[in-house]
This record gives structure tokens, sequence and C-alpha cells, in this order.
């Protein structure tokens, strides 16, 4: 974690997701941060919804690897969402990037990095940065001042926050129990 405000250890999680929207996050202490959205931020579970106009945005390079951009735009005003661009390797079929925007959080970024579980789409690092001055944490976790706080949201304009997520192995397909998410 480098977040100019947030003085965080490194932790060890343990994951546990069930399709197509169970998420549990289970620590040893410390603190967890995670997108206001939760598991709706999660990329495959974003792609998989409704409500969106996927639009051809040309070629690019992601760490040097030629991806596919393609724009998603909802349907609906209303929701959390506003714009989401996906870098795509299509010839691995993966994500390597997203950038999306949010009515209440700004502009976030997640730069996935793959490795021995590329075959079923699961990243072995995600890096994931967000412009500090837009990002909405909960006021336990600041600590130091309310978010609304103008002249704080003022002195972190332009500073990004950024979370590494490095994923040290995966259980696939191991049929968890319902029980696990309560």
């Amino acid at each position: 974690t480098d977040v100019a405000f947030i003085k965080a250890p490194i932790g060890r999680v343990k994951v546990y997701f069930k399709s197509p929207d169970k998420f549990k996050l289970q620590r040893d202490g410390g603190i967890s941060v995670l997108p206001k959205g939760g598991v709706s931020i999660n990329i495959g579970s974003m792609i998989m919804q409704t409500g969106f106009v996927a639009i051809d945005a040309g070629i690019s390079t992601v760490g040097g690897t030629a991806v596919r951009v393609v724009k998603l735009l909802p349907d609906a005003d209303a929701g959390e969402i506003i714009l989401s661009t996906l870098y795509i390797d299509e010839t691995n079929l993966l994500i390597r990037k997203s950038v999306t925007t949010t009515r209440e959080n700004g502009t976030y970024e997640m730069e996935l990095q793959y490795g021995k579980y590329a075959s079923y789409g699961l990243p072995d690092k995600v890096l994931f940065s967000f412009n500090a001055k837009d990002y909405k944490l909960p006021k336990g976790i600041t600590l130091e001042f309310d978010d609304t706080d103008k002249a704080v949201k003022d002195k972190m304009k332009g500073k990004k926050g950024r979370v590494e997520i490095n994923y040290t192995a995966y259980t696939i397909n191991t049929g968890l129990s319902d029980a696990i998410f309560k």
C-alpha cells in the first residue's frame, strides 16, 4: 500500500470467491482496503453484467504486449461506473489493464500481470492506483483527517494512491460451501 495518509504494513490475506457473486476476505490483523463497490469492481463481474455498450477504440500496448482497446459505456445514467476502458490481450484472451471512471471515487486503474494461472484468467499481480484526492475511504481508515475536509483534499490534489496485490497461490474448483461466506 502506497497511500500518503495510510501507513499500513504488508498483510497476508486469504480471499474466497464463489461464482457468480460470493466474496469473502479473511485476514490476520491489520487493515484491508477494498474498492467501495467491493466485488462489483472486479473486472470479471463487471464485464459479465448487462447494460454496457462496447466500443472498439483501436490498438495499443501494455508492458510490451499488443492489446485491443475497448471502451465500455453504461446504458443507464444512474450507475456508479461512468466509463471503463479495457486493454485486452487478444492472443491470450486476458485483460492486461483497465481504467474506470466512477461517480463517487474518481478514476482508478488496474494493471494485471499473469503467470502460471493465466489459462484461468487469474492474475499473479494486480497494481491498483487511484487519485487520492477523489477516492473516498471510510473515516475509520483515514484516522488523521475527515476526508471531506477541503484543505486536505486540496493538499492531496494530483497525488496517486497505489495498492499492490500479489497472489501467491490459487485453489480452483474445490466446491466451497456457502457457509464460508456468512
